[in-house]
């Protein structure tokens, strides 16, 4: 999942760099994106342990 996004970026960079520059707008979705996919699995993988 993660590279496909990684994907995704790297060709909004392609992009960007014939248009002139990066939306600052996509980086930041694409990172939030991806901080919210990781908390995800955190909470999907750690929710059901327990600690003693």
């Amino acid at each position: 999942m993660i590279s496909t996004l990684a994907m995704h970026a790297a060709e909004a960079v392609e992009t960007a760099e014939k248009s002139g520059g990066v939306n600052h707008w996509v980086v930041g979705g694409i990172v939030l994106v991806i901080l919210l996919a990781s908390l995800g699995i955190l909470m999907a993988f750690g929710g059901g342990r327990e600690h003693s």
